[in-house]
């Protein structure tokens, strides 16, 4: 009895333990990042840095160019002040939500769709860019449009909607999906396919990098983009949701959108300013 009293009385200790542990604790969920960030004048983006345009580390000085960093340097400063700075880490497609629940990044700007198994997770900002799918094709190329990839073999991604939404509108379109967008690319020129697709914005980047490409048809369905923020910040993101409505009425937003897609073949780039 004296024994078995014993073990009682340790496992009731362990379990304050725990307990008064846990209390020490802030989980993620509670805690307030937009007063986080404010404290260390400094919010912490998630982005890109392999889409030329959008988010791109540059080999010659390590920064992290694009629209995307441009924009979020913009909204960091709306709602930090003018001395707000902006830390980045990158992400990938795979990564980047796990990273925001794990509070690593404060937000994700990083080429994400607002999609209703994703607000599931996370919540979003207002979209800050209305990206679309499009096409890829060789500056001689007859395909103008993309009812005019019947009967031809297009390139993508594995796992991408592109496919599935090029099977709606050309049912007879031969689809070659590759493990990621360099090697769709890559078969591209080597013409396995006669077009590539996937959202505009991605092909712009393709497009400037290889000069004898361009985008055709337009964008021919809707992929609004928005800020990934974590549940239960709903200051922060009222306030990332203001910043961006300011950098798009002073003229910041329009002056990003000609900087980056201004001249990019094919890319119509007033069909994405913001009034």
């Amino acid at each position: 009895m004296k024994r078995f009293k014993y073990v009682t009385l340790l496992i009731t200790s362990l379990l304050l333990v725990l307990t008064l542990a846990g209390c020490g604790s802030q989980p993620l969920s509670s805690q307030n990042v937009l007063e986080n960030d404010k404290r260390t004048n400094t919010i912490t983006w998630g982005v890109k840095a392999d889409q030329k345009l959008i988010g791109l580390i540059d080999v010659k000085d390590g920064q992290e160019k694009g629209f995307e960093i441009d924009l979020a340097k913009a909204i960091t400063k709306k709602v930090l002040g003018k001395n707000g700075k902006t830390k980045f880490v990158t992400v990938t497609s795979q990564s980047r939500i796990p990273l925001l629940k794990n509070g690593n990044i404060d937000a994700i700007i990083a080429t994400m769709s607002i999609l209703p198994d994703r607000k599931k997770v996370i919540d979003f900002s207002d979209s800050y860019f209305s990206a679309g799918q499009s096409i890829l094709v060789k500056k001689d190329s007859s395909i103008k449009k993309v009812s005019d990839l019947n009967g031809k073999t297009v390139t993508s991604a594995v796992g991408a909607n592109s496919v599935e939404n090029i099977h709606k509108i050309a049912p007879k379109a031969r689809v070659l999906q590759l493990p990621d967008f360099a090697q769709a690319l890559s078969a591209l020129k080597s013409g396995q396919g006669e077009a590539m697709t996937t959202d505009n914005v991605i092909l712009a980047g393709l497009a400037v990098e290889n000069p004898g490409y361009k985008l055709v048809g337009g964008a021919f369905t809707t992929e609004p983009y928005g800020i990934g923020i974590n549940k239960g910040q709903g200051d922060f993101k009222k306030a990332i949701n203001k910043g961006l409505k300011e950098v798009i009425a002073d003229g910041t937003y329009n002056k990003l959108i000609m900087k980056w897609f201004g001249n990019v073949p094919g890319f119509n780039y007033k069909e994405v300013l913001r009034k």
